[in-house]
């Protein structure tokens, strides 16, 4: 339980680090440049790249940082490129991404194992169950006809955003932009 605590307290402390505001500021416009792509199939689907660079920062910045820069994130997106009415379901689900992925991916070593479980735990409790929840009180649609539509998509894209969250990962570890960050860190 110490662990868990000091996960969460390390994470607040990211607020208050110029340096983690800076990176997050910048994956945040990639995310809304890349949200500009989003391809829309009917009124309930979406398909798109953003959750790369917000999981990246989730996983930079942990559970606290996480839910925070989710919600922020959700409120911006929609303020450059609506795609429907603003709902603020959809901000409480984005704030439980972050603190999901924060949680089980912060300051631990990363695996593609972690990183599936981390997105089969958002798959099932977010996206399919408390999205659909949220598509049916905005819409009135019944929670039934949207479910297999939505489970379907999200399974399909499970292993794919899997393994291009895991190369991004590695492959912006692989560049030593990590060590700069956690260099960073330490003199905070």
């Amino acid at each position: 339980m110490k662990n868990f605590k000091e996960l969460f307290h390390s994470s607040y402390l990211e607020l208050k680090n110029v340096r983690s505001i800076a990176t997050a500021a910048m994956f945040g416009a990639i995310s809304i440049v890349l949200g500009v792509f989003t391809i829309m199939i009917g009124d309930f689907l979406k398909i798109g790249f953003t959750y790369l660079p917000n999981n990246f920062i989730f996983y930079l910045f942990g559970p606290v940082f996480g839910a925070v820069y989710g919600a922020a994130m959700d409120i911006l997106t929609f303020i450059v490129k609506p795609t429907g009415a603003f709902f603020y379901g959809f901000t409480v689900s984005a704030a439980l991404k972050g603190l999901l992925f924060g949680t089980i991916l912060y300051r631990k070593p990363i695996s593609l194992k972690r990183i599936f479980i981390a997105n089969l735990l958002r798959v099932i409790f977010i996206s399919i169950l408390l999205d659909t929840y949220w598509l049916t009180l905005l819409n009135g649609d019944a929670f039934l006809a949207l479910l297999p539509v939505r489970a379907l998509k999200n399974l399909i894209l499970l292993p794919i955003e899997t393994f291009l969250l895991f190369g991004l990962i590695k492959a912006v570890d692989a560049s030593g932009v990590l060590r700069v960050l956690k260099r960073g860190r330490a003199k905070a």
